[in-house]
């Protein structure tokens, strides 16, 4: 199999290189990255050890593809991923071109190899104030889903493939929910065979974690280099509560998908962590003080930030039943993980991280 994996120089479009060279080592795999975020670079020696190709180059440019040999498959893992890109002050100009005229390129080139397609979406295509709205509880460290709900697509499992879309989701949910719209019109009139996957918060080492996305490295880093934080919002407790997904369960998918694509063709999939694999910041310092030994002073701001939300957690009734995935690897050991990685790797990641 010959690949393409856009953003391949990102934390989750080179994790999964990695792994399928490790797991295939005769396909050939092309990383198409434009090295924008910082850290990223820091993949490049990594996957070149690995005899993966990489090339740099950005998805906004046709030309860039217009160079490109023919492949198999595409994963496309490319995107401005922040929440509040262009909210926070300045132009949403680099998050469209990138998420969503970056896909149309993606599509485009697909369709001129008839390679099959596996696009990496999110959560965040459903809208806020919709899941704001949705009925709680409130226990003594966390925020909690419960089954009596007037909305479709919700209960105590978490968030499924069938929830409202109409509403503000952010502008990073809308470019990418206007890209799996294309995909699907590509789907059906060109042929393509595709898969969306919407994902909740993906994690594990080598993501370089910020405020806006990636929370939970931040969350270990600072733990870990000894600094300050802050439980932002709905009080300031730290009781907001997220699913999180290892990038190595994600993959454990995405490699069922690209060899069983018939069986997901034109399939919208949630995938996360679900309720076994959530934790609220709060619940999520305590791990990170048992496993790292460090407890750090920690902030409480009760305003809620843009764009935020109280909770969101992942059904992953449809994705299971369809290929029989389910994710493995929980908060604690996710946490172990990424303070291994933070150990053996200090002197490289403490000026992106600390």
């Amino acid at each position: 199999m010959k690949l393409l994996i856009t953003g391949g120089a990102g934390f989750v479009g080179s994790a999964l290189a990695l792994e399928l060279k490790k797991n295939y080592p005769s396909y050939e795999i092309i990383c198409l990255d434009n090295l924008r975020r910082k850290g990223s670079e820091l993949n490049v020696a990594r996957l070149a050890k690995a005899g993966i190709q990489f090339i740099h180059g950005d998805i906004r440019s046709k030309e860039d593809f217009d160079a490109l040999p023919d492949v198999d498959s595409i994963i496309e893992a490319s995107a401005e991923p922040s929440v509040l890109a262009g909210i926070n002050g300045g132009t949403p100009d680099y998050l469209i071109n990138t998420n969503l005229f970056g896909t149309v390129n993606c599509l485009n080139y697909a369709t001129r190899c008839k390679a099959n397609f596996i696009f990496l979406s999110t959560s965040r295509v459903y809208p806020i104030k919709t899941i704001e709205k949705l009925d709680f509880i409130e226990s003594e460290t966390r925020f909690e889903l419960t089954d009596n709900q007037s909305i479709k697509g919700v209960s105590a499992k978490g968030i499924a493939e069938d929830f409202p879309l109409d509403g503000a989701r952010s502008l990073y949910g809308t470019t990418k929910l206007a890209s799996e719209l294309l995909i699907q019109e590509y789907n059906e009139f060109y042929g393509l065979k595709t898969v969306i996957n919407r994902c909740g918060v993906l994690t594990g080492p080598w993501q370089m974690g910020k405020v806006d996305q990636g929370v939970m490295v931040l969350w270990i880093a600072k733990h870990f280099f000894e600094q300050k934080l802050a439980y932002i919002g709905y009080g300031g407790n730290g009781k907001q509560t997220r699913d999180m997904l290892h990038v190595r369960d994600l993959y454990r998918l995405i490699d069922w998908q690209l060899h069983n694509i018939d069986k997901v063709n034109g399939e919208i999939l949630n995938a996360g962590g679900g309720v076994e694999v959530s934790a609220s910041l709060q619940e999520l310092t305590k791990i990170c003080q048992k496993v790292t030994g460090k407890t750090i002073p920690i902030n409480q701001i009760t305003e809620n930030r843009p764009a935020d939300i109280r909770l969101y957690v992942t059904d992953n009734t449809k994705v299971t039943n369809l290929t029989g995935w389910k994710p493995e690897i929980g908060i604690e050991q996710i946490v172990e993980d990424i303070t291994q990685w933070l150990t053996e790797n200090r002197e490289a990641l403490e000026s992106i991280l600390k």
